[in-house]
């Protein structure tokens, strides 16, 4: 067995600790104010998080998209400041940046078509076009919106199907929000027969308007003789409700005005057509 001679094994010691104080004299200090910047850093990222928090709940920010803007915020932030306080120990963070980058690229072409409904998801629940509860038309669907998530938008339609449209398309398309107005105006356009009385007909039609509570009297019920037609003497009406009473209010009245032009002996005409035949011979 070989033996070590004192001398040989003392100056390997002694080199280990001269290395070891020559390496804690130079890094020592880098990672002493290394570690009070991460704590510093960690520690304003997180008010500044709370103050992001404060104002977007102020501004009556989605509280999907506050929590998704507070979480990605924080992301952010904490990322650089990890890669400052790397570089600030001497760990080179060129390589990392750029492998960071190429994969970002990479990961966004790959995911085109998701990042462009996530773009349209943010822009939807910051601008707010719909909301939860609001009947839309939108890339050809009608519906009332029944969630609003980051990257889809679900829209129950009458008949009760649940249709599933990306945010996307949603985004860069045109919107009909028939709920964002309180009130909105029912267009009707009633035809009755040229030996009819035009002043009684009107008078009824007003008749049937302030007799239903849900129209409004102001602004005033439209009530004209807009076209003599080939087979009728057409009225076009024009009435303003609630949005949520459009469909009764439009429903009833078509009812109501089939009764009371009857009771009024007021026809209705369909068109028709005269066949003369003529003999030969």
């Amino acid at each position: 067995m070989e033996v070590i001679p004192e001398e040989l094994s003392a100056d390997r010691i002694q080199g280990y600790i001269d290395q070891g104080v020559e390496m804690a004299i130079q890094y020592g200090p880098k990672l002493l104010l290394s570690i009070v910047v991460l704590l510093v850093g960690l520690w304003i990222i997180k008010r500044v998080i709370n103050v992001v928090n404060k104002g977007l709940n102020a501004s009556k920010t989605d509280p999907t998209l506050a929590k998704f803007l507070g979480s990605l915020t924080s992301i952010i932030l904490k990322a650089l400041l990890f890669i400052s306080v790397a570089s600030m120990v001497g760990i080179e963070t060129t390589s990392f940046i750029a492998i960071l980058g190429a994969a970002g690229l990479a990961i966004g072409l790959a995911l085109q078509g998701s990042l462009a409904n996530f773009a349209g998801g943010v822009l939807i629940l910051m601008f707010r076009p719909y909301k939860v509860g609001d009947f839309v038309d939108a890339q050809g669907v009608s519906g009332t919106v029944s969630a609003i998530q980051i990257f889809n938008t679900i829209i129950k339609t009458p008949d009760n199907k649940v249709i599933i449209v990306p945010n996307g398309s949603i985004s860069n398309g045109i919107i009909t929000n028939f709920s964002a107005e309180e009130t909105r105006r029912v267009d009707f356009t009633f035809g009755i027969g040229y030996d009819d009385d035009i002043a009684k007909t009107k008078a009824t039609l007003k008749a049937i308007f302030a007799d239903d509570e849900r129209i409004f009297s102001d602004p005033e019920p439209f009530v004209v003789l807009s076209e003599l037609a080939d087979s009728s003497v057409n009225f076009t009406c024009r009435v303003w409700a609630k949005s949520s009473d459009y469909w009764g209010v439009y429903f009833d009245t078509m009812e109501t005005v089939k009764l009371r032009f009857d009771e009024e002996n007021i026809s209705i005409p369909y068109p028709q057509r005269d066949v003369h035949m003529h003999q030969v011979g």
